[in-house]
């Protein structure tokens, strides 16, 4: 049984972690921090977590703590983690797992030089409906996959979303595309298992956005040719389609990312539909959380180390560059 703390134990410590850590069969959370020491205690009792903090230095001092879990604003993402590491604690960072390619780069070197696993957490591959997706792909029933779509959206004006910080530029780094956006590229190169080779980018403001973008699309160009088209927005409604077009035929879902109700995926060939069936993606968080206990523990790698987190990280910085450059 691997002890976890949580760093930032804020919205979605409450809304995703904790439910996914009681349905986890191999660790716990027996500690958290947040800024401010009341609060900390607050959730603590509310949780029924023993120990309670103000700051990841002094939840990674303790010495109950095995490993940590970081789910603070993503500005905060590098100094957290460093100091994790500082202490020999492995490292489970929530996804964007920085702001730039470069703050990846040193918490990459910061774990090995310490000898702990980093890991990012992009909960999309521990889903059912992703597993199903990659299988039907791989076992070559669409053929070569020609297109790859995947959309995010849910609203988020400022004032309206409880992560308030989600349209400050210096904590959130970017808008939907990094917020959500690194979810559907991670999700298309965990599918297709490819590379990204090239991106364009576009993206739009309006008066709540401020610095940061409201929507964006992001064409990808895959090292098998596959072209990949990802589309993001803090204004649509929340949904999360996904689609893989292949040359004999395709599979889709609406919602397919989704972890709070089941997901129907169709497999089509030309416009018959071969196959439907509907899976939960319930476990997902119990799912991750257990993988990294195991690596933890030594019994497994862990599927999602920093380096894949890297590799979105670059793709996003590419993409920023791009929106940079077309409005400058």
């Amino acid at each position: 049984m691997v002890n976890f703390g949580i760093v930032g134990f804020g919205l979605h410590a409450v809304k995703r972690l904790m439910p996914g850590f009681e349905k986890a069969k191999d660790c716990r959370v027996v500690a958290l921090s947040r800024r401010d020491m009341a609060r900390a205690q607050s959730s603590a009792r509310e949780y029924n977590i023993p120990f309670a903090f103000d700051s990841a230095e002094r939840l990674s001092q303790c010495p109950e703590v095995q490993a940590v879990l970081v789910a603070t604003p993503n500005a905060c993402h590098i100094q957290d983690v460093l100091v994790a590491v500082e202490h020999s604690k492995p490292v489970l960072c929530e996804k964007p797992m920085a702001i730039n390619a470069g703050q990846c780069r040193e918490m990459i070197r910061a774990a090995r030089s310490a000898g702990v696993p980093l890991g990012v957490a992009h909960i999309f591959r521990f889903e059912e409906s992703t597993a199903r997706f990659r299988e039907h792909i791989a076992s070559g029933r669409i053929g070569k996959p020609i297109f790859a779509r995947a959309e995010f959206s849910f609203p988020a004006k400022q004032g309206v979303h409880p992560r308030k910080w989600l349209n400050d530029a210096a904590i959130a780094g970017g808008g939907p595309i990094a917020d959500i956006g690194v979810h559907c590229i991670d999700t298309l190169r965990f599918l297709l298992k490819d590379e990204v080779v090239a991106v364009s980018s576009r993206a739009v403001r309006d008066p709540y956005s401020g610095e940061l973008e409201a929507a964006g699309a992001l064409l990808l160009e895959f090292s098998r040719g596959t072209l990949g088209s990802v589309q993001v927005s803090f204004r649509a409604d929340y949904r999360t389609p996904l689609e893989v077009i292949g040359e004999e035929g395709a599979i889709s879902a609406e919602d397919a990312l989704s972890v709070e109700a089941p997901v129907t995926i169709q497999l089509r060939q030309g416009k018959k539909a071969i196959s439907t069936e509907t899976v939960s993606n319930s476990a997902a968080y119990a799912w991750q959380v257990d993988a990294f206990a195991a690596a933890v523990e030594g019994r497994q790698e862990f599927p999602v180390p920093g380096e894949e987190g890297l590799k979105n990280q670059e793709i996003l910085d590419a993409a920023y560059a791009q929106i940079r450059k077309s409005s400058g």
